[in-house]
C-alpha cells in the first residue's frame, strides 16, 4: 500500500493543532494510500507538546510520529526534521494552523498517483476554490516572489510560496536544504527545478488565511528574505 508522509511543523499552536490533525486523520485518500503524522515541535513556548502528545494517546489507530527542536530553529529547520524522518512514497507539507485543506490531498495526488508528476504545487491564485480575502500587498508580494523565482528557474508556477507542496520522497529526501526559517519555498524551488527530467504540476487549492490576530507568523521581513533566497540559490548557488 502506498503511504504519504505528511509533515507538520509546529510552534505555539497549542489550542489549535488537535484540529488539523482530526482533518489529517478524517480525509480518505484516493488509490488506498496510507498516511503517516510527522509532527516538529520548533521549541513552543505554549503547551504545544502537550496537546500533541495527548492527541497521540487518544489516537492510536493513526500512525503519528513526534520530534522536538530543544532550541528555536524555524520553520525551515522543523521541516528538514520532518523530511528526513518520512518513511512514506510521498511527503507533503502541512502547516499547524487552519489555513489550508488536508480535504485537498487528493487534489494535489492525482497526477502523482496518474504516473504524471514527480512533484506537485497547490496554487491559491488558480481555479475556483474559497479563499479568504485578506491582505492586499500580502497577496502582491506572493505574487511579485513567485515571478521573481520563474524568471531565474524558468519554470511557470503561479504560487511559488504555497505551503502545499507534495513530492516523491527519493527526489525531496535527494536534496540538500539549507535555509533554516522562511526561506524554505524558494530555496526547494530553485533546487526542484534543476532536477533532471524533473515534472512538476500545479494544481488549484482553496486557502483559508489567518490575520494576525489569529496567529499568522509571516511578515514583510520574511518577504526579503525570500527576495534574498531566489537570487542565492538560483545565481550564487547554482
Amino acid at each position: 500500500m502506498p503511504l504519504l508522509s505528511i509533515v507538520i511543523p509546529a510552534y505555539n499552536e497549542g489550542p489549535t493543532i488537535h484540529r488539523i490533525l482530526d482533518k489529517v486523520k478524517s480525509v480518505k485518500l484516493i488509490a488506498n494510500v496510507g498516511k503517516e503524522i510527522i509532527i516538529v515541535n520548533d521549541c513552543s513556548k505554549d503547551d504545544t507538546e502537550t496537546a500533541i502528545k495527548n492527541y497521540q494517546a487518544e489516537n492510536t489507530d493513526i500512525k503519528i510520529s513526534y520530534y522536538a527542536h530543544q532550541v528555536n530553529m524555524g520553520k525551515g529547520a522543523a521541516l528538514h526534521t520532518g523530511i528526513k524522518n518520512a518513511t512514506g512514497d510521498f511527503v507533503i507539507i502541512q502547516d499547524a494552523d487552519l489555513e489550508y485543506d488536508p480535504e485537498e490531498y487528493n487534489v494535489l495526488l492525482k497526477p502523482m498517483i496518474d504516473g504524471f508528476a514527480d512533484v506537485v504545487y497547490g496554487s491559491r491564485f488558480m481555479g475556483g476554490n474559497p479563499h479568504r480575502i485578506l491582505f492586499f500587498w500580502h497577496s502582491i508580494g506572493n505574487r511579485w516572489l513567485t515571478m521573481a523565482s520563474n524568471m531565474l528557474t524558468n519554470l511557470n508556477l503561479t504560487d511559488m510560496e504555497t505551503c502545499y507542496k507534495l513530492f516523491k520522497r527519493e527526489i525531496i529526501q535527494g536534496i540538500q536544504l539549507e535555509e533554516k526559517r522562511f526561506g524554505f519555498e524558494p530555496e526547494v524551488t530553485a533546487k526542484i527545478s534543476r532536477v533532471p527530467k524533473i515534472r512538476i504540476y500545479e494544481v488549484g487549492i482553496s486557502y483559508y488565511g489567518r490575520t494576525y490576530e489569529e496567529g499568522k507568523k509571516i511578515g514583510w521581513k520574511d518577504g526579503f528574505r525570500a527576495l534574498y533566497c531566489i537570487l542565492k540559490y538560483n545565481v550564487f548557488k547554482k
